[in-house]
This record gives structure tokens, sequence and C-alpha cells, in this order.
């Protein structure tokens, strides 16, 4: 079973993003970051557990700590009422609720102990990169583009718990490690395809969604489509018709990090996807990404990662 919520790391450097430490709200400052680390003997990259199996993990103090993620999380309400903290906003939950939390974002389950729902956390890379995925798997390749809260009605709830639990069973197939990850990812990507769907339908129209969050919005569909060509602000602020301290101001708004941190995350986390799933050399994963030099791309993905790019690809594999 993962460990991830029963170990904790401090951490209060800096975030990789360029806001400065003295315009940063004091809370972020603090804020424990939580990767993603399975115990040893658990080595898969996706993980789901109940909320009533999380109690059982760690103390109650442990529950309640707001962690900024590095992993994606989606946590559905099943049973009772609660109220979560999403990037320092509450969350009002009842059965049908769902949170869908990108890396990156602050999350807290709240005080709330009466409800019960279930968890699916996976590592940002354990997703196809988008630039490698098949046309009918875009739909499911990009989590970041459902919307951070949705709400399922009863059907629906029902058919995304069947699927939950069924991901459950399969995670204790005795079988190669490759062969459950191929499952676990397929079966991943009909539930986002799923909620793709459902979220087409119950769209908000766009009169009722405010300047901000329109801006925002434009912004990242475009960094999604643009971020191997683009890499500075500029040229999305241009394409969109904002000034960049608008667009600036709207991101920093919807993610609490700047645009530019934004659009770096972006192409790190494809240059991850592309190191663990595909034998692309270095120098043309640079290339693909818009790098002029692999010297430079992989200065890049050291600084964001902490790891060079051969280097990761190998700890990926499993290979050291």
């Amino acid at each position: 079973m993962n460990d991830t919520f029963e170990t904790f790391r401090e951490n209060t450097e800096k975030s990789k993003s360029d806001l400065s430490a003295s315009k940063r709200p004091k809370t972020e400052s603090v804020i424990q970051s939580l990767s993603y680390r399975p115990k040893s003997h658990y080595q898969l990259d996706l993980d789901v557990f109940t909320m009533a199996d999380l109690r059982l993990r760690g103390s109650k103090a442990k529950v309640q700590t707001t962690h900024r993620y590095e992993f994606y999380s989606l946590t559905v309400i099943t049973k009772g009422m609660c109220s979560q903290m999403v990037d320092f906003k509450s969350v009002h939950c009842k059965p049908g609720s769902l949170l869908i939390l990108r890396p990156g974002q602050a999350h807290n389950y709240g005080h709330d102990e009466d409800w019960d729902g279930w968890n699916i956390l996976f590592r940002p890379e354990f997703v196809l990169p988008v630039s490698n995925a098949p046309r009918e798997l875009k739909l499911a390749t990009n989590p970041d583009r459902l919307p951070e809260q949705m709400f399922l009605n009863n059907h629906e709830l029902q058919r995304m718990t069947d699927s939950i639990q069924q991901m459950q069973e399969d995670m204790l197939i005795d079988a190669p490690q490759d062969d459950v990850h191929a499952l676990l990812r397929h079966q991943l990507y009909a539930l986002l395809a799923r909620l793709t769907i459902l979220q087409g339908r119950h769209q908000t129209p766009a009169s009722l969604i405010s300047a901000s969050s329109q801006r925002f919005t434009r912004f990242e569909q475009l960094v999604n489509e643009r971020f191997s060509d683009w890499h500075k602000v500029s040229d999305y602020a241009a394409h969109l018709g904002y000034t960049e301290k608008s667009l600036g101001r709207a991101v920093t708004a919807a993610t609490g990090v700047t645009a530019k941190a934004y659009i770096t995350a972006r192409i790190n986390l494809e240059a991850k996807r592309l190191l663990a799933h595909t034998d692309l050399p270095v120098s043309t994963i640079a290339e693909r990404l818009g790098f002029e030099e692999a010297t430079n791309f992989s200065k890049f993905f050291k600084r964001e990662t902490g790891a060079p790019p051969a280097e990761f690809r190998l700890q990926y594999q499993g290979l050291v």
C-alpha cells in the first residue's frame, strides 16, 4: 500500500515558481510538500484507497494537515458531508462531489470526519505525454483539462465508484508490473475520458464565468497546445490579446503561481512523460520541447526536477 500519506516531508524551500518570498502569503512558506512515495514493496505509480483507509494510516493531525501535492489526486465523496480546503478556498462536499487536484495545489481534507470516499493518486509521469498519445487518447491524457471540482449524479457516481473499485482490485493482480501498469493506465484513461465528457455536458456558460477565470482558461488551453513552441509569457499574452500583467494576475489567482512558473511546469511535465514512456534520446526530447540545445534542456530539467534527464529515466525504470 502506498506510503504517501504516512511519511511527510517538510519542505520550506522557495517554490519553483518565480513568486518572491516577500509577495507570497506567509502560509505558503511553511506548507509541507507531499511527494508520491510508496512503500518499498509497492512499486506501482497509481494508488487507490478509501478515506477510511487513510484515517487508519496516519494520525488525525497528519490527515488534517495542509499539503502541496507533487502528484495528481482525485477524491470523490460517497457518504456524508465535509468542507475541504483547495488552495486556501473552502469547498463544500457531499455525496457526488469530486475534487481533481493537480501537482502544485495545496489541499486539506478539513476537520470533518463523518464522511467517506475514494482517493486516486498517480504520478504526473504515469500519464502518456500528450505529444506521443494517439489521437483517440488525447481526450484522456490531459487531466489539467478538467476543473478542480465536479458534481456527479447518483448514476454517474455509481459508475465511477465501480471503476475505482475495479482498479483497486486490479492493483493486487499477481502479474508483471509493466502489465499491471498498462491495465491501470487504460482504466485511468477511461475514467478521465468519461469525466471529460461529463464536464462537457455540465459546463457553465462562459457568460457566468468571471473575466479573470476566462483569461486563465484560455491561457491554460493555449499552453497545452503550444508549450513546446512558446516558452515566454509574452507569446501567450500577445496571442490572447492580454497584457502580461493582466494575464499574470489571472494565472496567479487561479493557481497560486506565476504564468511563467505555470508554463515551466507544463514543459517539465511533458519532459518527464517523454523520458518515462519513450526511448527517445535526450537530444530529441529537447528539440521536441523547443530547446535549441540539449545542454540547455538538461540544465532546465535538472533545475526543475533535481536530477539530470538520463538519471530520471533510469530511476523511473527502476534501474538505479
